[in-house]
């Protein structure tokens, strides 16, 4: 089997990469994660994704190396990680009673072949309504300022939620598994 590395240092996605119980290594790419002018949501996460995956192929040869981002998008405005308590109370005032989506670009890349797959999965979050003292009482709890949105839907951040929709649930938390088992499939790894 060819080796497997995650292009993040993102103990999130660790951890559910975890879940598909194959070996692999992670190492985190150094790239410039700004938007560009006039780039889209989908279009950024999709770039990020793939160029996170190029920039460690060099080092990596003959690897399947997977990269991913997220954005979580309101209204018209993108939502990056708060890495503030001000900025995350402020994220999830404006989520508050509204609807929240989340896009995760995933890239699978082999470089030994440069072959690559790149897709986006979007996974909608329809937030209940949240007064102040919820919100406060929340961030101060499990203070998700690491995380696009202000929440993590793997522990308490589920309290938060009225409903959710979407086809991969840990989309949400940053790496499609469900994707990314198409992807893999699609390069010969063998998965129960």
């Amino acid at each position: 089997m060819r080796h497997l590395l995650l292009a993040s240092s993102s103990r999130y996605r660790q951890q559910l990469l975890s879940r598909l119980q194959l070996p692999f290594d992670s190492c985190a790419p150094d790239i410039d994660e700004t938007r560009l002018p006039g780039e889209n949501a989908e279009r950024l996460v999709r770039r990020l994704a793939e160029h996170k995956a190029r920039a460690l192929a060099e080092r990596y040869p003959n690897h399947l190396i997977i990269g991913s981002d997220q954005v979580a998008v309101l209204g018209q405005e993108i939502l990056g990680k708060p890495h503030t308590f001000e900025r995350a109370k402020r994220q999830l005032q404006l989520a508050s009673g509204s609807s929240v989506s989340f896009l995760t670009g995933v890239a699978l890349l082999d470089s030994g072949s440069n072959r690559i797959q790149v897709d986006c999965v979007p996974f909608t979050v329809h937030f209940r309504k949240l007064d102040e003292a919820q919100i406060e009482r929340y961030l101060k709890i499990e203070q998700p300022f690491d995380c696009a949105g202000s929440f993590k839907a793997e522990g308490l951040g589920i309290c938060l939620f009225r409903t959710t929709e979407g086809e991969d649930v840990t989309s949400l938390v940053g790496l499609p598994l469900i994707r990314l088992v198409d992807m893999l499939l699609n390069e010969g790894v063998e998965l129960p």
